[in-house]
């Protein structure tokens, strides 16, 4: 890992997301891209006779956002933290992408819109979209990750065959930081089947690969979101692991079952890898 994008619209979300890229660049030794979008008026595009393009405005609302991006960096990273940044005239989606892959980035850490559910940051707007289809491990903040340390990973799966390109790709980025594994199945009333056909059916899933330190579990409770963030909460997870289809994003993943009540207080950072 040497390049984790940040994009940034100074709001707290999006502080937060800095944040958890200071602490994760001061473990990995990465270089910090910090990106700002602006959307232009479609005047700007046009600036001919009538448009409201002003040259003076821009450069000032220009010199405002680098002061921003420049307050950002020191506050939250180190002098010996190689931070960069970059503001680009571009929508949010197709700038986030398009400057990840100039850049060749390895992660990208961005703040939710949600405020206290979790239905909001997988489906949200810009975020979903980036998550639904990056090729690279994509990190959603809701929270402060002001004491966040990356000791225990939740990888929630199904565990079928198809989720193995994905697994493989956590598990590079686990192997970063030396991270205990919790493999987390939940069943579901509507979805249920028993411990032992589930425990067989992860360890079929992972015998052929070298796993680090890690722990095999099931978790029953009334939908896959809420196993997920009662789990992690239990055993104090730091990371929660989830796998997506370029096609649907997230969503999927709950088939439509998805908790509105999870506290922003107890969601913890979520890392998504496309299958």
């Amino acid at each position: 890992m040497s390049r984790i994008l940040v994009p940034v619209d100074f709001s707290n979300r999006s502080e937060y997301a800095a944040k958890l890229a200071a602490r994760i660049g001061k473990k990995t030794d990465c270089d910090i891209y910090l990106l700002h979008m602006v959307e232009l008026p479609s005047g700007i595009v046009d600036m001919g006779a009538g448009s409201n393009f002003s040259i003076p405005e821009s450069m000032m609302y220009l010199r405002k956002v680098k002061e921003k991006i420049l307050s950002i960096k020191e506050r939250y990273f180190s002098e010996g933290c190689n931070v960069k940044y970059a503001i680009r005239f571009q929508d949010p989606y197709d700038g986030i992408r398009d400057y990840s892959k100039k850049i060749g980035a390895d992660l990208i850490i961005m703040g939710s819109q949600g405020v206290s559910d979790f239905e909001e940051m997988i489906i949200g707007s810009n975020t979903e979209k980036i998550v639904r289809t990056s090729e690279i491990p994509v990190i959603v903040v809701k929270t402060d990750a002001d004491k966040f340390k990356i000791k225990n990973l939740v990888f929630a799966s199904d565990f079928k065959e198809d989720k193995k390109v994905a697994f493989q790709k956590f598990l590079k980025f686990a192997s970063e930081f030396k991270s205990k594994i919790h493999l987390l199945k939940v069943n579901t009333p509507g979805k249920f089947e028993s411990s032992f056909d589930t425990r067989e059916k992860i360890q079929n899933f992972i015998s052929e690969l070298e796993l680090p330190k890690h722990t095999i579990n099931v978790y029953n409770d009334t939908s896959v979101v809420k196993g997920v963030t009662n789990f992690s909460r239990e055993i104090n997870a730091d990371l929660i692991a989830l796998s997506t289809h370029g096609r649907s994003g997230l969503s999927s993943l709950f088939n439509g079952s998805i908790t509105k009540s999870v506290s922003k207080t107890v969601l913890r950072p979520v890392i998504t890898f496309k299958l």
